[in-house]
């Protein structure tokens, strides 16, 4: 009785296993986020997947950066301080295999959603 008791709180003191996201700060000057959840065709996790983007940002659009980050174990990437004011952005994400190379784009409007999160399936 007193071994389950302390086995008890043994396991209520152990944190909770955090989840294993690839975090960029992009650092251009705005409060934007993306986030991403990849998977393959069967919905499992891709991990080391390529998530990439062009941002042109600034008046007229004259300000750019190139921005790449690979997904987790947990086929998760994130990426925060995208700017404010941007061009739609077009991400590129992609997983080489071998021969075999699985794509998959998705486009965030900043105005429109500054804060985005995407699911996407490597097909």
């Amino acid at each position: 009785m007193i071994a389950e008791a302390l086995a008890l709180i043994v396991l209520a003191q152990q944190p909770a296993k955090t989840p294993d996201v690839t975090l960029m700060k992009a650092a251009l000057g705005g409060s934007c986020s993306a986030d991403f959840t990849v998977k393959d065709a069967d919905g499992k996790p891709v991990y080391a997947a390529m998530v990439h983007v062009k941002v042109r940002y600034g008046f007229a659009g004259v300000k750019r950066a190139d921005l790449e980050v690979g997904t987790s174990s947990d086929g998760k990437a994130r990426v925060e301080t995208l700017p404010d004011k941007a061009k739609p952005m077009v991400w590129e994400i992609n997983k080489k295999d071998g021969d075999v190379e699985k794509k998959a784009t998705v486009t965030q409007d900043v105005s429109d959603t500054c804060h985005a999160t995407f699911d996407v399936s490597l097909k």
